[in-house]
């Protein structure tokens, strides 16, 4: 959800900044309060699920970061980043920000606090894949995913920007080799389930979500590696079939890369997917019998990837079969524990896909997140470039288009309501020079004013049904 919001502002809506500003400051404070994090002390004792080896649990501990955890850790640490490079805010930059309240009613010897701000927690982080020989830090205790280290290593590529370094050049250089070296990033096929810290190890693989959830955020620094391996990793969770591409249960991928990878079967054949479904339910784990996140993975995959067609077949079938709900302006795909229906349809939806990896999808661009990398804002880009103030997703209305045409030396937005309801709406564009300005609302001039100073242009309009198109232009 913080991603989503991350891509829409930067490639769809720039000048609409206050509105995203506001949504993505909830997002992480809701992100500090215990109800999120504190599951991690019970998790922090360890299990024989991810550690075979383990004899006895572990001495447990209740910071949420400093040590392992990156599946919470390194989202905390991208989203605090992205923060301040989308909007030239120090606010998770200063100390103790990021503050972690334990404070159990009628458990423990009495409140704890956890203190951190961005950068300290940065360097928590890396001190830990450091530690780690460079391979990541873990998510669960013993186990580091490919995927949960990609979030704070492009967090520290925002920092580097924010601070005239380049410390993530180095970060890279070391990481990628540590991956090579421990069989977690080949040449061909999925990357493996985990590498096992204790045992020096990588698990294989038992599911495609986490390789293209990998594959949406490591687009940004390995771009080529990322291409060349997409049709080995795709092969089974995405079929081809009558020119339709469907995404598959994992159990049915499983079958269907066995088919074809050892038994020569076609991959375009209807008949290889059928016999695929008929041998699924020996694909099925016992240590994990759940649906993974695949609808999350591969559709933000294949956003990033351009890959237009496939990504449009996928959303094509979702609003077909998993039921398509609009709550309040906003579409979500309900959660659905079934996995297929009488007719052999796909139907299963969890919350992480269903709330906000289709979402994101939908949102993002060809190479969002490289594009991002390659050139994020800098201080001087926010400081001159207009922007609307004033106005938020709380008001009402659908931000349509909200942007800043320099050689027009215009502000153009387009709102509509979401409601139904007709509602009377006021905002401000602030960051214009000095000179007369021209408010037009629907192509006809509503009103001129002068910009003195710092001063702005406030614009009144009545939103409804119907689009409304507003231009501040320099006269």
């Amino acid at each position: 959800m913080a991603y989503a919001t991350g891509v829409a502002h930067y490639h769809r809506l720039p000048a609409m900044r206050t509105a995203f500003k506001s949504l993505l400051r909830r997002i992480i404070h809701k992100m500090l309060r215990r109800e999120v994090w504190g599951y991690w002390f019970t998790t922090s004792h360890g299990g024989k699920l991810l550690d075979p080896d383990l004899k006895e649990l572990r001495k447990p501990w209740a910071d949420p970061v400093i040590k392992e955890n990156i599946m919470y850790s390194g989202h905390l640490l991208l989203m605090t980043s992205l923060y301040a490079m989308l909007f030239d805010d120090d606010e998770f930059e200063k100390e103790g920000s990021l503050t972690f309240d334990w404070n159990p009613l009628f458990w423990g010897m009495g409140p704890e606090k956890f203190s951190y701000d961005n950068r300290s927690l940065q360097k928590v982080i890396f001190q830990q894949m450091e530690d780690n020989d460079w391979v990541g830090v873990c998510c669960e205790p013993n186990a580091v995913f490919v995927v949960c280290n990609q979030f704070p290593i492009i967090a520290m590529r925002y920092n580097d920007s924010r601070d005239g370094t380049n410390n993530v050049e180095g970060v890279l250089e070391k990481y990628e080799a540590s991956l090579v070296a421990k069989g977690m990033l080949n040449d061909s096929g999925l990357y493996p389930s985990f590498f096992a810290i204790k045992q020096r190890a990588p698990r294989p693989a038992r599911q495609g979500a986490h390789t293209a959830w990998a594959n949406a955020y490591m687009n940004t620094w390995n771009s080529e590696k990322v291409h060349s391996l997409y049709d080995s990793q795709v092969l089974g969770f995405l079929t081809t079939i009558g020119g339709k591409t469907r995404l598959q249960p994992t159990r049915v991928s499983s079958a269907f890369r066995q088919l074809v990878l050892e038994k020569g079967k076609d991959p375009n054949s209807e008949e290889t997917l059928q016999q695929a479904r008929e041998l699924s339910p020996q694909f099925v784990s016992p240590a994990f019998p759940f649906e993974s996140v695949n609808w999350n993975g591969f559709t933000q995959m294949l956003s990033e990837l351009g890959k237009e067609k496939e990504l449009g077949d996928l959303l094509e079938y979702a609003d077909s079969y998993l039921n398509p709900t609009w709550e309040d302006g906003g579409l979500y795909y309900p959660r659905n524990d079934a996995l297929m229906d009488k007719e052999g349809n796909l139907i299963h939806m969890e919350p992480h896909s269903g709330n906000s990896g289709i979402g994101y999808s939908r949102l993002n661009v060809r190479d969002g997140q490289k594009k991002m990398w390659e050139q994020p804002w800098t201080r001087e880009t926010l400081a001159n470039r207009p922007f609307v103030d004033d106005i938020g997703f709380a008001d009402g209305v659908d931000f349509l288009r909200g942007v800043w045409d320099a050689e027009a030396h215009a502000l153009v937005v387009t709102l509509k309501s979401w409601s139904g309801q007709s509602a009377e709406v006021s905002f401000s564009v602030k960051h214009l020079r000095k000179g007369d300005w021209a408010v037009y609302v629907n192509g006809g001039l509503q009103h001129t004013t002068t910009v003195k100073g710092s001063g702005s242009v406030d614009v009144n309009v009545t939103v409804g049904n119907d689009e409304v198109d507003i231009v501040v232009s320099e006269i």
